[in-house]
């Protein structure tokens, strides 16, 4: 943690760690989430966990917690019937994790990236507009991309091009409660 004076203000910057499951969320967190932190902490990194032993993902946990790092940890809700039983089954995994750290998504990571375009920019895409994104899954996602990307990723790419946090939080009750939760400034 690093004490930055401004005036007579005493002002601490701490880091802050995001651990997402996977690339996807890595994209995202990178393009959208981070930018709009970025003046809260002095260092943001991102770390996947989807592939790490249990083992690994407690030990980073420990280090985090140890450097008084503040940090959030994000998953989609998956099968769980509930965001309060999948913090429940992501506690029980991880004997190290705060319940209030953990970020569920509903209802994938997918949901949040529809969630940012507004009706003329998925026009644009070639993809119908939602009201709202809080179910909308992998497959359903990877079902809309229009023929004309080359690929799932370039799709990705051009929705972050477009995307709009105050539409996003119209769109995706989840995505509305991390910016709140988060104090993010837009």
């Amino acid at each position: 943690m690093y004490r930055i004076y401004w005036g007579h203000e005493l002002m601490e910057y701490k880091m802050f760690y995001i651990l997402v499951e996977g690339d996807n969320d890595t994209l995202f967190f990178q393009n959208v989430v981070k930018p709009i932190v970025e003046g809260k902490y002095y260092s943001i990194m991102l770390w996947r966990y989807s592939q790490e032993p249990k083992k690994r993902v407690e030990n980073i946990l420990k280090s985090i917690k140890a450097r008084n790092a503040d940090y959030i940890y994000v998953a989609d809700i998956d099968r769980a019937p509930c965001v309060t039983g999948k913090k429940q089954e992501i506690q029980d995994k991880y004997d190290k994790i705060d319940k209030d750290k953990i970020i569920v998504v509903k209802k994938e990571i997918e949901s949040w990236y529809l969630a940012g375009l507004d009706a003329t920019i998925s026009k644009q895409l070639g993809v119908s507009p939602f009201d709202t994104t809080d179910n909308v899954t992998k497959e359903q996602f990877n079902d809309l991309i229009p023929a004309k990307f080359d690929s799932r990723i370039d799709f990705m790419m051009e929705i972050l091009k477009h995307f709009s946090i105050e539409i996003a939080k119209q769109k995706n009750g989840s995505f509305m409660y991390f910016i709140k939760k988060h104090d993010c400034k837009v």
